[in-house]
Order: C-alpha cells, then sequence, then structure tokens
C-alpha cells in the first residue's frame, strides 16, 4: 500500500512538473522585450493518442504568443507514434484533434508529420489529410525552423513517458 501511494504522489509530481516546465518556457519568452523569430513546438510521443493532450496544450500556449506578439512564427512537428492519429483513416475518432489541427493550420500554424515515420508503417502523405504537411523527417523540419531563429518547444506529456 505504502508503494502504491509513493507511486501516485511520484506520477501527480512529476505531471504536475512538466506542466509547469512547459509553462515555464513559454513564460521565459513571455517575459522577452522582444519575440524570437518564431517558436517550433515538437511533438513526440510512443502513445498512438498523445494528440488528445498535446494539441490542446499547444493551442494554450499558441494563445498566449500570440496575445504578446501578434506577429510571431508559429509551428508544430509531431515525429512519433502520435502523428497517426492525423491519417484522413482516423478523422472520425480523432475529430477534435483533426479539427483543433485544421484551425492551427488556418491561422499560419503549419502542422507538420515525418514522412519517414509514416513509411515505416507503409503509409504516404496520400495517408493524410491536405492540411497535414508531410515533411521527408520530422527532426529535420525541426533543425530547418531553428536555422530559421525559431526557439525549440518539446511538449511534454503531463502524465509521464508513454502514458495517457
Amino acid at each position: 500500500m505504502h508503494r502504491f501511494i509513493f507511486l501516485s504522489i511520484l506520477l501527480f509530481s512529476l505531471s504536475a512538473n512538466t506542466q509547469a516546465g512547459n509553462q515555464q518556457k513559454v513564460e521565459q519568452l513571455l517575459a522577452q522585450k522582444n519575440a524570437p523569430f518564431g517558436v517550433v513546438f515538437e511533438i513526440v510521443e510512443g502513445n498512438d493518442n498523445a494528440l488528445q493532450w498535446a494539441i490542446p496544450a499547444v493551442n494554450q500556449y499558441i494563445r498566449q504568443l500570440r496575445e504578446r506578439f501578434p506577429d510571431i512564427g508559429l509551428a508544430v512537428v509531431s515525429h512519433g507514434r502520435e502523428q497517426f492519429g492525423l491519417m484522413k483513416d482516423r478523422q472520425k475518432e480523432n475529430a477534435q484533434v483533426h479539427t483543433a489541427v485544421q484551425s492551427l493550420v488556418a491561422s499560419d500554424v503549419p502542422v507538420h508529420v515525418c514522412g519517414t515515420h509514416a513509411s515505416w508503417r507503409g503509409k504516404t502523405a496520400a495517408d493524410f489529410p491536405d492540411y497535414v504537411d508531410v515533411t521527408p523527417a520530422g527532426p529535420t523540419e525541426i533543425r530547418n525552423y531553428e536555422a530559421m531563429g525559431y526557439v525549440l518547444i518539446e511538449i511534454e506529456n503531463p502524465n509521464g513517458p508513454g502514458l495517457k
């Protein structure tokens, strides 16, 4: 029983620290006098359903950044198992995620997934809707944004690695 309580407290603590860590990174940017050229949000999780929590978190950070810096460049790169939640055949079961991604893209926030990772499962750009950009390699896309002056924020699971 003591182990269960300890584990529960530990997981709660990790969750709070991760959420605080992501928010703290955003707040550090918000505290700057001038906006960075842009921010690229990296999502890479081993959980197929991770976009259920990751996209709402990214939306929150984007709202905060845009409120302070209306002209800031923003982008999202997903290159873990979660990216498959953005496939055409998952649009109904992930309707809220797809709607949120469409909204991001409509507000000039491109959402990229990794074509290399997709190919490992036999998937191509044709398996994703038009509003999702299938880039040849997610990590390369991130490095390209960083080379343009974007700041990288790695979105971490608030419930710990690999958890929902």
